[in-house]
């Protein structure tokens, strides 16, 4: 009766299983984006087709946040 709420979780579990299912969710909508990119192309869709505007956006927010993720937050090391 005495136990905390959340007493023995690992944190270092659960900040795995974010990462991981961060990756994947995003690694997802970029591929969706890709996807819906080619399929506008393959149809004649033009430069400014709804098709490849969000698709564009997608596929970048997608890898964006992908790239982000893997980085870990950490800051650059360069000068």
């Amino acid at each position: 009766m005495g136990e905390h709420p959340g007493e023995g979780l690992n944190i270092e579990a659960v900040e795995r299983a974010y990462l991981a299912s961060s990756l994947l969710l995003n690694t997802v909508l970029c591929a969706l984006g890709l996807a819906m990119l080619a399929s506008t192309l393959a149809r004649g869709g033009g430069a400014l087709s709804l098709g490849v505007v969000l698709g564009s956006a997608l596929a970048v927010l997608g890898a964006a946040r992908v790239w982000l993720a893997r980085r870990g937050g950490r800051p650059d090391s360069g000068a």
